[in-house]
Order: structure tokens, then C-alpha cells, then sequence
């Protein structure tokens, strides 16, 4: 099951990108916007449309499938030997508000066009073959984020999930019934799901590395790990006027200093440290009144854990230098991923099969979390990266190049086979 497959005419080399390409756009006009992009949010009438296609595909293929109870889909191809743990690759269909037409439903459509392609050079894999759908990956309606996978993995409990509400106030239990992928299958592997053999997922890159550096396939060797911060920086509003400036419990000034803090700690990490301000909220927010409390947001990223532990050690240093009477720091960690590390020989693969179809290849560590990061706590793991346009990605205007694209799919489908093996 570890081997590399043995090169063989009778093995197809590439899947059809122009097939690939319609399936796509099929999709990206399920939720379409005016600006080119998609809106397809999780558990919505849209999202119901969108599974549907997908369903109506793998059932064309001669897959069977499963919905478990998170709404989870697997379409199945069965190998010669159905009783060996599946070799499975997938992604997500549900989109950003503003969303683009490849983040996560490439790695989804990638898995069609692997399976069509076998069905078309009439090869039979010894391990099953299924393709995954993972439910509310974007986290946009409901809360937390990369929920299906989470599930399956045992990160939070299903009843945690299905419990979870969007803002208009319906939860995941009802709004899976409305759309009717309420599924029956176990979804949890603590409850009877089954363990995957192994799991591949083709992406976007999301980011300019690959593009800057001219490579068409990133070999995914893991993901960063992520620490989300909650900061509020309490002093005393008062008057603009009258209020001298060394009499001031300006919240404002200290809580700048600690955004500045924030880039410089992640620019001593290089090159894999992030930090980011993404969210601030003054209060009162008028022009004439000193700020007297501000709250914001830290997202800090490393590839390694104990950097990562460094840079909460120097923001809660930093908090605590600048704080001063009349002025309270507090910083609650509310979000912690610890690094994922992919596993080697499937990424192995993945170089082999980029060599095989000529296409440059380069490794590569995702800065974004993936349902592939949830599914390394359970099986052997892997990603596979492409281009996008200029690194935008969560926006209507993302991109990617058909024949980038083709050539992901064509890696893909080396790797799953030569996972799977050819009976």
C-alpha cells in the first residue's frame, strides 16, 4: 500500500482539464455573484443546490454515498479488496460571503475528475476510492470553523456543533434537517466512522508563493499552527480639549504600540512567523473625545510550536511593559492550533507524481487552516497547492489558471493511485 506504482502505459497521465474546468464553473454558478464570485454559505438553500450537484456527479460515476450526521459526503468508488480503509481526497464546497469559485471546490471537483478518469482508462484501484465533502469548512454562518472534519476527528462533539447558531438564530441541527442532509452515518470515528487509509486535498495555495516563484504544484509539508488573541486596553475617555496631554489615559497610544509590537515579534520569526491586527473597536469613537478603550484582535502563525510559544511570551511581556497606571492590558488567548506536520511519504508521493507529468514542483507550508489539518490527527495526510492569481483567495475576484489546475488534478490522481494501488 506504500509503494509507488510502478509506471505503466496502461495508467492514464493526465486527467481532462476541460472537464475539470466545466464541472467548476457548474458549480460556481450554484450562489454566483455579480462580480465573478460566489456565495454559497454553509446549510443554506444554496449550499443544498450545490451538494445536490455534487450527488447527481458521483452518482453518474457509479459512486455510492454516505452522509453521516454533521452532513458530511463521501462518494465511494470501490477497489478490489473493500474491506482495505479507503484512499480519500476532498475539500468543501461552502463558500466566504465573498467567495471565490476555487477555494474548496477545487479539491472537491480535483476528486471527481480522479475518479472519472479511472472510470474512462477502465482501472480498478485494490483499495475503495472516495471523495469527501466536508460540512462548513469556512465557518462564515456557523461557528467553529472547519466544523465537519472537526467533528470527525474528535476536536469538539457533534452535539457542540449541531448546537452551534448563525446570527439570524437557527442552529446546524435545524438548518441540516431544512436542507435534508441530516445524515444517519456515524460521523465521529469515536462513534463508528470509518478510519480513511490515507487523505489527499488539492488547493488553492491562497497566497503569492508559488506564483512569485514561477512553480505550478506546492508540496504541502504542513500547515502553521495558530494563536487567536482577544486584547482590550481599558484607560478613561475624556475631553480632547481641556484634558492635558501628561494628564491623559489615552487607551489608544499603548494599544497602537502593541499592534506595532504584534508585526515586529512576528518579523523576528522569519521566514514563517505571521502576526496580524484584523479587527479594532475604539470606544467612544468620536472625534473630539480621548479614546478610552480599545479592543482588537492578534492572529500570530509559526510552523513550530515552541515559536509560537515564544510570541505569546513577548506579546504578554509587551502588554505588560506598556501597561501603566491608569491603564490596564488584558490578553486572553481564545483560539489555539497546535502546527501539522503532513505526512512524509504521502508528500513523497506527491513529488513523484509532479515529476512524472513535468510540472515544477517546490515545498511549501500552508499559512490557512484546511480539513486536512483536522483528518493528520487521524490518518496519513497530505496537500496538494496550486497557483491563484496574484494570492487572493476569500474574495470575488480569486483565481487560478485551467491548465494550473489540470495539472494539480493530474499529481492527484498519481498519488491516489499509487496509494490505492492498480488491482
Amino acid at each position: 500500500m506504500d509503494r509507488i506504482a510502478e509506471p505503466s502505459l496502461a495508467l492514464p497521465a493526465h486527467v481532462n482539464g476541460a472537464r475539470l474546468w466545466q464541472r467548476l464553473m457548474t458549480l460556481a454558478a450554484i450562489g454566483a455573484t455579480p462580480r465573478g464570485g460566489v456565495c454559497r454559505l454553509a446549510l443554506s438553500e444554496l449550499d443544498r443546490q450545490g451538494r445536490e450537484q455534487f450527488t447527481a456527479w458521483a452518482r453518474e460515476l457509479g459512486c455510492t454515498l454516505r452522509v453521516d450526521a454533521i452532513g458530511n459526503l463521501f462518494a465511494r468508488r470501490a477497489g478490489a479488496d473493500d474491506t482495505l480503509p479507503a484512499v480519500a481526497t476532498g475539500s468543501h464546497i461552502d463558500t466566504q460571503p465573498t467567495g471565490g469559485r476555487f477555494d474548496g471546490n477545487y479539491g472537491v471537483l480535483a476528486g471527481l475528475e480522479v475518479l472519472q478518469t479511472l472510470n474512462d482508462a477502465g482501472i480498478r484501484t485494490r483499495a475503495p476510492l472516495e471523495v469527501c465533502v466536508w460540512t462548513n469548512e469556512e465557518g462564515s454562518r456557523f461557528v467553529p470553523v472547519m466544523m465537519g472534519s472537526g467533528v470527525y476527528a474528535g476536536a469538539f462533539t457533534l452535539e457542540h456543533a449541531l448546537s452551534a447558531r448563525d446570527t439570524e438564530g437557527t442552529s446546524v441541527r435545524e438548518a441540516l434537517a431544512a436542507i435534508g442532509f441530516a445524515g444517519q452515518a456515524p460521523a465521529a470515528l469515536a462513534d463508528g466512522a470509518p478510519r480513511l487509509g490515507a487523505y489527499f486535498e488539492a488547493h488553492i495555495e491562497q497566497g503569492p508563493v508559488l506564483e512569485d516563484a514561477g512553480v505550478t504544484i506546492g508540496v504541502v509539508t504542513g500547515a502553521l499552527g495558530q494563536r487567536w488573541y482577544d486584547v482590550t486596553v481599558q484607560g478613561m475617555e475624556a475631553h480632547a480639549g481641556p484634558t492635558p496631554m501628561r494628564l491623559r489615559r489615552d487607551a489608544l497610544q499603548p494599544a497602537a504600540a502593541l499592534m506595532q509590537r504584534v508585526v515586529a515579534i512576528a518579523l523576528d520569526e522569519q521566514p514563517d512567523g505571521r502576526g496580524t491586527v484584523g479587527q479594532v473597536s475604539v470606544f467612544p469613537n468620536s472625534r473630539n473625545v480621548i479614546p478610552g478603550r480599545v479592543r482588537f484582535t492578534v492572529d500570530f502563525r509559526h510552523a513550530r510550536a515552541e515559536a509560537l510559544a515564544r510570541m505569546d511570551a513577548r506579546l504578554r511581556e509587551a502588554a505588560a511593559e506598556l501597561a501603566r497606571p491608569g491603564i490596564e492590558i488584558q490578553v486572553e488567548q481564545v483560539v489555539e492550533y497546535l502546527p501539522t506536520a503532513f505526512d512524509a511519504q504521502l508528500a513523497d508521493l506527491v513529488r513523484e507524481g509532479a515529476r512524472r507529468g513535468g510540472h515544477s514542483h517546490q515545498d511549501i507550508v500552508s499559512g490557512a487552516g484546511h480539513d486536512a489539518v483536522y483528518v493528520a490527527r487521524t490518518a496519513p495526510a497530505a496537500m496538494i497547492f496550486v497557483p491563484c492569481k496574484d494570492g487572493i483567495s476569500h474574495n470575488e475576484i480569486e483565481d487560478a489558471r485551467p491548465e494550473h489546475l489540470a495539472a494539480g488534478a493530474d499529481v492527484l490522481l498519481h498519488a491516489m493511485l499509487a496509494r490505492a494501488g492498480v488491482a
